[in-house]
């Protein structure tokens, strides 16, 4: 069976960097921070005292204050991205189309903050005073639902949850509906509102946030002094197409996408497989997929969190994928400057890796001060660096031993 080529034509995010992809991205290749101190919850309460919030994000800009009320902040996020995306596509979505174009949208933990609320609310006043939107709000998959209904889009409707591999899992996965001609678009990412009270909690007793005090070098991946990651927030939403489809409407192309793995460690539920076993393999798996070489990768946006063993880890399957190339790559980590998106991490980062082909350029990873031994790639430090990028890979890994890879290339006729 011939494999349709699929394509990305629109693009949509909100970041600690920036309420659009654009102004994300500039601030990506500037090497500016988005992290700040905690203000979303008592910092007082937690070891962590830094967090990568969102930046006057005003949902009513996109959507209508009714609806907005009944949405919990990952789904406000998830439905204002995916409105850009649209739009950024310039893809008209009626009843001639309706049913080819479908949503796939991953989140990893949901309505954190609409659980929360609705059930101090139980506790305090009973059963009849939980909203009756509470089970709609916070399940998962209502980013996805809401997005369908927003846009009139009747296709394929799912939703991934892998935590911190959801956003990459998503594109994958719909990447693989249109390749097999299920859909001609489909609208995919990932999306999170994870500074809450109990998800900063959970995530301070694992120990796997930072406590550095400072938000400027917090978030340091690959760095010998790093000691956890930041929690982040947001959205980010691509457009994927086929491509005659997308040549037909004369739609921008960004990149094409070309490959995707997704593999399981089977070891452990929060630590990564020895030697990052199971991202050695997604990232086999996608550059197959996408019928490249190792060597025919320029770039990797790394999962990068900065954590020990996920740094340490990642950087041993990247020599064990490309040998001797993976010393002529680049590697860079963007999540220190957005801290840790969480489900949304991979949608951002993919948009991110896109935006690298486009502009000829390798977005930093800073507060680069100390080689770790152990990790001793070319990380891009602290500075954007000018390069021709043909072909460049999104890596992402989760609790759970979720590993998931996808590759881009730049678009060629």
């Amino acid at each position: 069976m011939n494999k349709r080529r699929v394509v990305v034509t629109g693009v949509g995010a909100l970041t600690p960097l920036g309420n659009d992809a654009e102004t994300s991205w500039k601030n990506i290749i500037s090497g500016i921070s988005g992290i700040g101190p905690l203000t979303r919850i008592n910092a007082d309460d937690f070891p962590a005292k830094v967090a990568a919030e969102l930046k006057d994000f005003n949902p009513e800009m996109f959507i209508e204050r009714k609806d907005a009320r009944k949405m919990d902040r990952f789904t406000q996020y998830a439905v204002t991205a995916a409105l850009m995306a649209v739009q950024d596509a310039n893809l008209t979505i009626n009843e001639t189309n309706a049913h080819r174009i479908g949503v796939w949208i991953g989140s990893g933990i949901g309505g954190m903050e609409t659980f929360e609320k609705q059930f101090e609310t139980f506790q305090k006043r009973g059963y009849r005073r939980v909203s009756p939107f509470f089970v709609p709000m916070m399940i998962p998959d209502m980013a996805t639902g809401q997005v369908s209904i927003f846009l009139g889009a009747k296709g394929v409707n799912s939703c991934t949850v892998t935590a911190c591999a959801t956003g990459t899992n998503s594109i994958g996965d719909a990447f693989k509906v249109i390749q097999r001609g299920d859909a001609d678009v489909m609208i995919t990412g990932g999306s999170e509102a994870p500074i809450t009270k109990m998800a900063v909690a959970g995530f301070c007793a694992n120990t796997a946030l930072s406590t550095n005090p400072d938000p400027k070098t917090a978030s340091r991946p690959f760095d010998k002094n790093r000691n956890g990651f930041v929690m982040g927030e947001g959205a980010g939403i691509l457009v994927l197409e086929e491509l005659e489809h997308a040549l037909s409407r004369g739609a921008n192309i960004y990149a094409e996408i070309v490959g995707y793995g997704s593999t399981g460690d089977a070891y452990h539920i929060t630590a990564p497989a020895p030697n990052g076993e199971g991202g050695m393999r997604a990232m086999k798996l996608a550059i197959e997929d996408g019928g490249l070489k190792p060597e025919e990768i320029d770039y990797i946006n790394a999962h990068g969190t900065s954590t020990e063993y996920n740094d340490k880890y990642e950087t041993a399957a990247i020599k064990e994928v490309f040998g001797e190339h993976a010393y002529k790559l680049a590697v860079s980590s963007t999540k220190s400057m957005t801290g840790h998106l969480l489900g949304a991490g991979g949608g951002v980062e993919a948009i991110f890796t896109i935006f690298a082909i486009r502009d000829s350029i390798l977005p930093p990873t800073i507060n680069y001060e100390t080689p770790d031994p152990e990790c001793d790639l070319d990380y891009v430090p602290n500075k954007a660096r000018k390069k021709e990028i043909n072909a460049a890979i999104s890596n992402s890994l989760g609790f759970g031993g979720h590993n998931a890879t996808i590759t881009f290339k730049k678009y060629i006729k």
